[in-house]
């Protein structure tokens, strides 16, 4: 399918994060979150003072290109998808930067470089359910991304899995929930650009090429214990930790009422005197 003219106006380089970096010094680290009023008023969130919402990190996947590290996943409500999230880090883990602008109510997910220049990642929205597959691409070696729509039109579901043989050739499964169709296998010429069905079934499909999960030497752990995700990188036959990120972030909660003093009053002038 070909990009609408909303998608190709999509095909646009984000410019990076321009806040501190994320240091790590050895505890899980905290994902940098300020809840607005609006984040609040769009997820329908009925946040109070003495009650506040939670906020959480969910992180989905990570891989490597060269030295830099990425990690992709999403900020979430109890109810609600907040924003897309994606890591990265240039210095082996020491310092994480967020080189694309978060997505308001999408998510993250599949990470693949198939050379040093070109790259994927897959996302959808999530507002309130899986809907309008898009991907982040890059052909710079992650120097910049630009994000399109995988259809013309919007559709529910999500990208399941991809695999790009080289910076061309792709293959992509979307999981549309149900249905007799509900897995739909697609095949690309151009890097992702336009896509065409060449397999549907109401059965999982595996794209053939693509390698077993857990084969890129790096994972994702969830710790109980000290309530994060920890990026481990597989080191002889045992798993050496990277780095931590704490899965709480800030809660939303109305911004405190500040009262304005009031204003000393003008002494009265005094009567005069009753004659």
């Amino acid at each position: 399918m070909r990009p609408s003219l909303l998608s190709l106006l999509l095909l646009i380089t984000v410019p990076l994060w321009s806040g501190d970096p994320i240091r790590n010094v050895g505890e899980p680290m905290t994902v940098p979150f300020q809840c607005t009023e609006d984040d609040m008023a769009q997820a329908g969130l009925a946040c109070t003072e003495e009650a506040p919402c939670p906020v959480y990190v969910e992180l989905t996947a990570v891989a490597t290109l060269g030295s830099k590290i990425f990690i992709t996943g999403n900020l979430h409500t109890e109810s609600s998808t907040l924003y897309s999230l994606l890591l990265q880090s240039d210095d082996a883990g020491e310092t994480w930067t967020e080189p694309v602008a978060r997505i308001h109510g999408a998510s993250l997910d599949l990470v693949q470089f198939p050379d040093f220049e070109h790259g994927w990642i897959s996302g959808e929205m999530l507002q309130p359910l899986a809907r309008d597959p898009f991907l982040l691409t890059t052909s710079d070696g992650a120097k910049t991304w630009r994000r399109h729509s995988v259809f013309e039109e919007g559709t529910s579901g999500s990208i399941q899995s991809f695999w790009f043989e080289n910076a061309a050739n792709g293959t992509l499964v979307l999981d549309k929930g149900s249905g007799a169709n509900r897995y739909q296998l697609y095949e690309s010429p151009t890097g992702g650009d336009t896509w065409t069905v060449r397999e549907s079934s109401e059965k999982p499909i595996r794209i053939r090429s693509m390698p077993p999960p857990g084969t890129g030497g790096w994972r994702l752990r969830a710790d109980a214990k000290s309530h994060s995700f920890r990026v481990e990188k597989m080191s002889g036959e045992a798993w050496k930790p990277v780095a931590s990120f704490a899965i709480s972030a800030q809660s939303c909660k109305p911004k405190p009422v500040v009262e304005e003093p009031e204003k000393d009053k003008a002494p009265e002038k005094d009567k005069a005197p009753d004659k």
